[in-house]
């Protein structure tokens, strides 16, 4: 992207193109001229209500144009914006709110979603409707503040059992959204369909993007696109060209009859990310896509910054096994890391990726003790390093390559498994549409359960004997369920 800034682009266009489509929903579309009005109203009232640079302000709100605008309200004044689900119950909002101390929290227009969160935080911050927001008038606020300042707060699930709020800064933000147009080629004629929900960072790599180069952004209701006739309608009506969404997603699409009405769209680009890619599923999406379709695989945690890879998928990178996550975005550095605190050099030796450069969070909000546990700075010096709990490798083709979490790569008699890898070869099997696999504790020894999403026409026991042919005893699932449907979060990830 031309700017630095992801705001200072959006103005940009708004200035060379005024009356070009910027984003729409099913009951709002707003030109880029339109676009910045409105951002101008609400960020003018924001600051009218106590909102200042460095102030969180609270987005309780669906997928929608007033998200849009209300998060680009507070990049304008320097506040950073958190975005909420409003699928989550009252206590996790509370505990969400109470952590982060927003001046205002912004709801969708019936505003009624954030009365039963407030109530349970001691101290209640001002919630307000866009609505209310857009009607008052007022001038732009001053420029907005250098890179170092905040841009948002994601909260994630984390590992300590409360939710976590990585603060990721304007710099890195701008570092991730251009780098990420720039693997994806968008451009001024990018017209996308945003299908994470925008609480969850994963949608940043399709909405940001796209309004950083000027193309249009498409949105449709979250709930809605669970059902994979929406999203085909949308993808027709819309003549989208650019889409992202999990490898679990691009399954729920797969099992549903409507395939074979993508190779009359005008999709050219498609991003997944969120999870590791299935060979067969791409495979899959080329066989009924337009044959021009470019997929890409990316990578990154949260903390750094919606994603730190975005790579071509090609034939050849499929014929391995594993679908290569490729090379870190430019100013971003990758480093594996062993058992022992020593660095990997040789290829295909497993590690624990640690990622460095530009788009590394600026912390964990309110916890600098879980913050410094995962930013390192004792391994190179001056570098600090964010510990990704991921393994890889590098292949001979110098790419990176996600093979598991850490925490998911069992020892079981004294033999290393990688769950995915067995879930992989699961889903490899004729009949089974998804496949997942847990470990669990089998009187004392190491047991693992496979799920399977199967044709009516497989039953356990023969699930059990074609697997057999791919893996090892030692790697054999000790049951294997057959059930209608895997369970999905809330950002469309396997739960």
């Amino acid at each position: 992207m031309s700017s630095p800034d992801v705001l200072a682009a959006i103005v940009e266009h708004t200035r060379t193109g005024p009356d070009r489509p910027a984003v729409k929903d099913l009951d709002r579309d707003l030109t880029y001229g339109a676009l910045l009005d409105e951002v101008t109203r609400v960020a003018a009232s924001l600051r009218s209500h106590g909102v200042r640079e460095g102030d969180r302000v609270a987005l309780l709100m669906p997928n929608s144009v007033d998200f849009v605008v209300a998060a680009l309200a507070c990049l304008t004044l320097g506040a950073i914006f958190v975005p909420l689900a409003v699928s989550d119950p009252p206590s996790r909002l509370g505990v969400i709110i109470g952590n982060c101390a927003p001046t205002v929290v912004v709801t969708s227009s019936d505003g009624d979603g954030a009365q039963p969160a407030l109530a349970t935080t001691s101290e209640r911050p001002l919630a307000v409707t866009i609505s209310e927001l857009s009607r008052e008038v007022g001038g732009l606020p001053e420029s907005g503040p250098p890179g170092t300042a905040g841009a948002y707060i994601i909260y994630t699930s984390g590992t300590t059992g409360t939710p976590n709020g990585v603060l990721v800064g304007r710099a890195a933000f701008a570092a991730a959204v251009g780098a990420t147009a720039d693997a994806l080629g968008l451009d001024r004629t990018t017209r996308t369909l945003c299908v994470s929900p925008f609480h969850f960072d994963g949608s940043f790599a399709t909405l940001f993007p796209t309004l950083s180069c000027g193309g249009a952004v498409v949105i449709r209701p979250r709930e809605a696109l669970l059902f994979p006739r929406t999203f085909f309608r949308a993808l027709a009506s819309e003549g989208i060209t650019y889409t992202g969404f999990s490898p679990s997603y691009l399954r729920l699409l797969l099992a549903s009859e409507l395939m074979e009405t993508l190779a009359e769209s005008h999709l050219h680009v498609v991003a997944l990310g969120g999870e590791a890619s299935s060979p067969a599923d791409i495979r899959a999406l080329w066989a009924a896509a337009p044959p021009d379709l470019e997929v890409f695989n990316r990578y990154g945690p949260t903390e750094t910054t919606v994603a730190v890879t975005h790579m071509k998928v090609t034939p050849a990178d499929l014929a391995a096994g594993s679908v290569p996550i490729g090379q870190p975005h430019p100013g971003v550095t990758f480093h594996l890391v062993d058992g022992e605190d020593r660095l990997v050099e040789t290829t295909d030796q497993v590690g624990e990726l640690y990622v460095g450069g530009t788009q590394l969070m600026t912390g964990y909000w309110g916890a600098p003790e879980l913050t410094a546990d995962v930013l390192r700075t004792d391994l190179i010096p001056g570098m600090t390093l964010y510990r990704t709990g991921d393994l890889v490798h590098r292949n001979a083709s110098g790419d990176y390559v996600y093979l598991d979490r850490a925490d998911r790569v069992i020892n079981r008699n004294g033999v290393r498994i990688s769950l995915v890898e067995i879930s992989d070869t699961l889903r490899g099997q004729e009949g089974v549409s998804a496949a997942a696999c847990l470990a669990f504790d089998d009187d004392g020894q190491l047991g693992i359960v496979a799920f399977a999403v199967a044709d009516r026409s497989v039953t356990a026991l023969e699930l059990r004997r074609a697997t057999s042919h791919h893996l090892p005893d030692t790697m054999l699932p000790n049951h294997f369920e057959l059930v209608e449907t895997l369970p999905l979060t809330a950002g469309s990830k396997l739960d």
